[in-house]
């Protein structure tokens, strides 16, 4: 038996309606704003992300014991090295490409949350 279902998955941020704008670019979807502070965006898989505004947001850092990430998503993709493209040109940034043979490569969104682009 289950005590919850998972609802919305809300990333803190300097500015919401910027990084809700990327991940609908990634993703897919329209994002709704609620308010200048919260942003939801249900993607074309039906998978639900938010975006709250969080003054003097600071950046996770990955990977480091200290401001660890806290979490991330993994994002599937069927070619990795396009979505990588596609990916940069929306303003992330490469963190860790790993050894070519690697089927996942992490990034950093523009608010600088990690996320894996991952080959299925």
């Amino acid at each position: 038996m289950t005590v919850a279902a998972l609802g919305t998955v809300v990333l803190d941020c300097p500015d919401p309606t910027a990084l809700a704008a990327f991940y609908a670019q990634v993703l897919g979807g329209e994002p709704e704003h609620d308010s200048e502070r919260w942003v939801d965006l249900r993607t074309e898989g039906g998978a639900r992300l938010a975006f709250q505004a969080a003054p003097g947001h600071v950046a996770p850092q990955w990977p480091q014991a200290e401001g660890s990430q806290q979490f991330h998503l993994d994002l599937t993709v069927e070619d990795l090295d396009a979505a990588e493209r596609e990916v940069l040109k929306l303003g992330a940034m490469l963190l860790d490409a790993g050894p070519p043979a690697r089927s996942w490569r992490v990034y950093a969104d523009p608010a600088g949350h990690p996320f894996c682009l991952c080959a299925c």
